[in-house]
Order: structure tokens, then C-alpha cells, then sequence
């Protein structure tokens, strides 16, 4: 089977075909490069679409996946991104093996379609030329044939015809003579022009055209091979990447499988937690016998008798506490009072710990620098080691500034770690802050604690809900206590406005009576009247002590403090509104006279 024996008279049909078996090698080129782009398209939207997901740096959404959940579909994002890379792979592989390779291809095969095509049209016009001669060397013969019987019949004529001299005769006879000489020339001439004409048609159909429709032959024949080879490199390009896709797949479903519901249930405690306890039992309310009333909604609400602020237990509005207690508001304080207990600690833990890195981090910048000072002293043509000292010394104050912010840290971690209970020892779930209280108002106070979104807490209200409860307790305790006596006098020496509650505002030059001196806060306690007290900056007032006075307060603080008993093992906390446990946190009945009267005067008690 040959297109040279087979299709020796379709030159022109092949050049068609051999043409449209190009367009069709460049229409696949054409179709491998746009899926190549679709490739490129399709991992940049998967790269994109991964890191709009991501989480972003150093933000609340980072800390959220420390759930298995969260770490599954960052898996997730990841094996996509890596999927994304194969989809990048198929592209390149794709333009470098098929593409590229294709299209140097065609270019290599137009020359060469170009030239066996050139070939072939020069021997056809070759072979139509030689017909041409041909062709003229026939027509000459034959027109000299005629020209010869012409003249013979002539001659004929002329020999036949009496009248005519023997010498037209003889010139007639020669001219036939002449025309038959030529045409013997011409029957000569055409015979050798046919005989050469065959053999070159010979050659031009049996050997000149087959052997040039066989390379054109060859030439489309490679084209198809090409172009199968290139549609199995195809699929193999695809084929590659698979066991990689696989992995990436198995990736994720590796990661689905890791999630644990259990963990992120215990991270939610641990993120949420506040370490406060719950509270106990609400007690039967017996309104049918004469008897001092318990702490409840109905005795918080109602208004006092004697003018001071209503305590209305989680109501909206607050008053003022006393100069001494802090309030936090706006920047986050530097111990994480304004968080619950467990949640403070565990901030308090990550700030050591990032501590602790810092100072192993300067340290061991420290130990390098003073084995490059050994070299250095080692041998001087290396540096100065004096040029170290500068930085050795940095190096050093560093490590103690960080070690003194660690230990300022620590100490507060250690304080935290000694409030809060125990977490295994159940026996100890009813909070001692709620002792001698009844249930609705340890309810309230639980459910006035407000929560931020983080787990934190407002330490104003909560400071406010522990102060209700406890001035109320206070007041029933203390409603019977006798004024404090005045244990000397004091001159204003600057005047005082007293705007905060618990204060009092005082004139320049005017004398008041001191009844509980200077206890090393910067405050000190006066009189003006027996209904108006508070306290005035110590610095803004000249204070004469009565000694035989303060010897009389202490010993009445001393009976008042044998008369209560000391009921309660739990104080409020005057310096962070938390409670603290335990008799040892105040000793002495004078600190206990201290404390009541500090809250009278703050309108959290009845006055006396």
C-alpha cells in the first residue's frame, strides 16, 4: 500500500490532505495550551481560595485552632494548597512535553511538506514540458508531411502537363524532393523527442512521483504517531500527579479523622473557665416568727431609712466605691485582675513562660559573647574584647530587667495559685465567701457576674456584686456598733473637696477631730459632726494625737471584736475586690472595726 503507486494522479489532492493534517496537529496544540491556562486558573483559585481561609496572624481567630476541629481543616486548607501545586505541575509538564515539543514539531513539518511538494511540482512541470516538445515535434512532422505530399502532387501535375517546360518540371521535382527530405527530418525528430518523452514519463510515474508521494507518505505518517504519542503523554502528565493527589486526599481525610470532640470540649472548659465556685442551696425564708431576716432580693432593694443610696442587688446603676479599691477600666491591667481566677492564672503562666524564653534567649546571647571575648583575649589579632564589654553589659541589664518582670509575675501567679480551691476536692465547692448567706442572694451574685466574649469579667461589677453582699452583712452584724471615739484633732492645712464617696471636704485652717489615724494608705479619718465623717488625704490635715484617747479606741475595738466572734473566716480584699480567705489574712479586731467602718462610710452600710 503506497500513495505513490495508489495516488500517482493526486498530487493535488494530497497537498490538501497533508494541509489539513497540520490544521489538525495545531488545533491539538491549540487545545493543550488552553487546558494548560485552565490548569494555571484552577490552582491559583485553589491557592487563593486556602488563604482566604487561613487564619490570620497574631489574632483572636489564630488561638481558635488549637480546637482538633479548627487544626483539621487547616489540614484541610494546606492539603488544598498542595493540590493546588500538582494542578500548577499538570500545567507545566503539559506546555514543556506537548506544547513546546508539538510545536517545534510543526514547523519542522511544514519545511518538509514544503519541500517534497517543490519537489514534485518540478518534476511535473519537467514532465509537462517534454509533452509540450512533444507535442511540437508531431505537429511539425505533420505539417511537413503535408507540405511534401503537396509538393509531390505538384510535381505530378506539372510532369503530366505538356505545355509546361522541362525545367518548371525540373523545379517542381526538386521542391518535392526537398519538402520529402524534410519531412524524413521531422519523422526522424519526433520519432527520437517520442521515444526520450516515454522514458522520462516512465520515470516520472514509476520512480520521480512515487518516490516523492512515499516521503509524503512517511512525512503523514509521523505526523499521526506524533500526535498519538502526544495524547498518551497527555494522560500520563495527569497520571503522575495522581498518587500525589492521593496523598493529599488521605491528608484530609487523616485530619478528619484526628478531630476529637472529647479535646475540644475540655479546651472549651479551659478557655472559658473562671474558677469561681457555684453556689449552694437557697435556705427556707420563715416569715412566720419574729426573727432577724436573712440577706435577700426584698432587703437589698428596699431603700434606706436614713438617706443613704439604695442598694438595689444587680441593678444598673452604681455607686462610687470608696478612694481605696481599684478599678480597672479601658487598657488591660498589668496582673489580669480583670479576668476570673482561672483564666488569670493561665494568662499569668504564658507571661512567665514567655519570660523565662526571653531570659534563656539573653542568656545564651550572653554565653556567646563571652566565648567570643575568651577568643578574642585568645588572640587579640582577632578583635578588641574590649569592644564586647558595651554589649555584654546591655546583655546583662536585660537579663535582670527580664528576671525582676518574671519574679513581679511569678509573685502574682503564686497568689492566684494559692485562692483558687482545689480542683478534685468537691467537699470544697461551696465557697466560704457564701457562708451565713442565703440562696438568693448567692444566686444573684452569681448571675450579676457579667462575662466578656474572652472569658474575662468586668472587675467593677464584680467588685460591686461581692461589696453588695458583703456591706449587707455588715450591716445586719453591725447595725448596734457605737461611733468610734475621737483619738485626737487635726488642722486642715490645705482645702480638701471630697467629691468620691467615703471622703469628706474640709477648709484651710479648719479643726476637726481625728478618729482613725494614718494606717500607711495616705488617708486618715476625721469628724466634724457626729453625722459627718470620711476620710481626708493625710498630707492636707495636722494631726495631735490624744494617747489616752487611742489607748480607749483600741481597747473598744478590742471588746466589739471579742462581741462579734469574728463570725465569718472570709474578709474582702481591699486592694482587688476578691475574697480572701482564712483568719490569718487579718489579724487583730482593730482591722476588723476598720473594715466596717471603711464600708459605712462608702454608703454600702447603714450609718450608726
Amino acid at each position: 500500500m503506497s500513495w505513490g503507486t495508489e495516488l500517482w494522479d493526486q498530487f493535488d489532492n494530497l497537498e490538501k490532505h497533508t494541509q489539513w493534517g497540520i490544521d489538525i496537529l495545531e488545533k491539538y496544540i491549540k487545545f493543550v495550551k488552553e487546558r494548560t491556562e485552565i490548569e494555571l486558573s484552577y490552582a491559583k483559585q485553589l491557592r487563593n481560595l486556602s488563604k482566604k481561609y487561613q487564619p490570620k496572624k497574631n489574632s483572636k481567630e489564630e488561638e481558635e485552632y488549637r480546637y482538633t476541629a479548627c487544626k483539621a481543616f487547616l489540614s484541610t486548607l494546606n492539603e488544598t494548597n498542595d493540590y493546588a501545586g500538582q494542578h500548577e505541575v499538570i500545567s507545566e509538564n503539559m506546555t514543556s512535553q506537548i506544547t513546546v515539543e508539538l510545536a517545534r514539531y510543526v514547523q519542522e513539518l511544514k519545511q518538509e511538506r514544503k519541500s517534497h511538494f517543490h519537489e514534485g511540482r518540478k518534476a511535473q512541470q519537467h514532465i509537462e514540458t517534454c509533452w509540450k516538445q512533444l507535442e511540437s515535434s508531431k505537429r511539425r512532422f505533420e505539417r511537413d508531411c503535408k507540405e511534401a505530399d503537396r509538393a509531390q502532387q505538384y510535381f505530378e501535375k506539372m510532369d503530366a502537363d505538356i505545355n509546361v517546360t522541362k525545367a518548371d518540371v525540373e523545379k517542381a521535382r526538386q521542391q518535392a524532393q526537398i519538402r520529402h527530405q524534410m519531412a524524413e527530418d521531422s519523422k526522424a525528430d519526433y520519432s527520437s523527442i517520442l521515444q526520450k518523452f516515454n522514458q522520462q514519463q516512465r520515470e516520472y510515474y514509476h520512480s520521480h512521483i512515487p518516490s516523492i508521494f512515499q516521503k509524503i507518505q512517511e512525512m503523514e505518517e509521523r505526523r499521526i504517531v506524533r500526535i498519538g504519542e502526544s495524547m498518551k503523554t497527555y494522560a500520563e502528565v495527569d497520571r503522575q500527579v495522581i498518587p500525589i493527589i492521593g496523598k493529599c486526599l488521605d491528608g484530609i481525610v487523616k485530619a478528619a479523622e484526628s478531630i476529637d470532640q472529647k479535646n475540644d470540649s475540655q479546651l472549651v472548659i479551659e478557655a472559658y473557665k473562671s474558677g469561681f465556685e457555684p453556689p449552694g442551696d437557697f435556705e427556707f425564708e420563715d416569715y412566720t416568727q419574729p426573727m432577724k431576716r436573712t440577706v435577700s432580693d426584698n432587703s437589698l432593694s428596699n431603700s434606706r431609712g436614713d438617706g443613704k443610696a439604695e442598694l438595689k442587688f444587680g441593678g444598673k446603676s452604681k455607686g462610687k466605691l470608696w478612694p481605696f479599691i481599684k478599678k480597672n477600666k479601658g487598657a488591660t491591667p498589668e496582673d489580669f485582675s480583670n479576668l476570673p481566677p482561672e483564666q488569670r492564672r493561665k494568662k499569668l503562666q504564658l507571661k512567665v513562660d514567655e519570660l523565662n524564653k526571653e531570659i534563656q534567649k539573653e542568656t545564651d546571647q550572653r554565653d556567646a559573647i563571652t566565648k567570643m571575648k575568651d577568643v578574642y583575649l585568645k588572640n587579640p589579632q582577632m578583635g578588641d574584647p574590649a569592644s564586647l564589654d558595651h554589649k555584654l553589659t546591655e546583655v546583662n541589664q536585660n537579663i535582670e530587667k527580664l528576671r525582676l518582670e518574671a519574679q513581679k509575675f511569678e509573685a502574682w501567679l503564686a497568689e492566684v495559685e494559692g485562692r483558687l480551691p482545689a480542683r478534685g476536692d468537691q467537699a470544697r465547692r461551696q465557697s466560704g465567701m457564701y457562708d451565713g448567706q442565703t440562696a438568693p442572694t448567692v444566686n444573684n451574685c452569681a448571675q450579676d457576674r457579667e462575662s466578656s466574649p474572652d472569658g474575662s469579667y468586668t472587675e467593677e461589677q464584680s467588685q460591686e456584686s461581692e461589696v453588695k453582699v458583703l456591706a449587707t452583712d455588715f450591716d445586719d452584724e453591725f447595725d448596734d456598733e457605737e461611733p468610734l471615739p475621737a483619738i485626737g484633732t487635726c488642722k486642715a492645712l490645705y482645702t480638701f473637696d471630697g467629691q468620691n464617696e467615703g471622703t469628706i471636704s474640709v477648709i484651710e485652717g479648719e479643726t476637726l477631730y481625728v478618729i482613725e489615724e494614718d494606717k500607711g494608705d495616705g488617708w486618715t479619718r476625721i469628724r466634724r459632726s457626729e453625722d459627718e465623717e470620711g476620710y481626708v488625704p493625710t498630707s492636707y490635715v495636722e494631726v495631735y494625737l490624744d494617747k489616752n484617747a487611742k489607748e480607749s479606741a483600741l481597747k473598744m475595738a478590742s471588746k466589739q471584736n471579742e462581741r462579734e466572734g469574728l463570725v465569718s473566716s472570709q474578709f474582702f480584699s481591699l486592694q482587688d475586690g476578691k475574697t480572701l480567705k482564712g483568719t490569718d489574712r487579718w489579724n487583730g479586731g482593730f482591722l476588723w472595726v476598720f473594715i466596717t467602718l471603711i464600708w459605712k462610710l462608702s454608703g454600702y452600710a447603714r450609718a450608726p
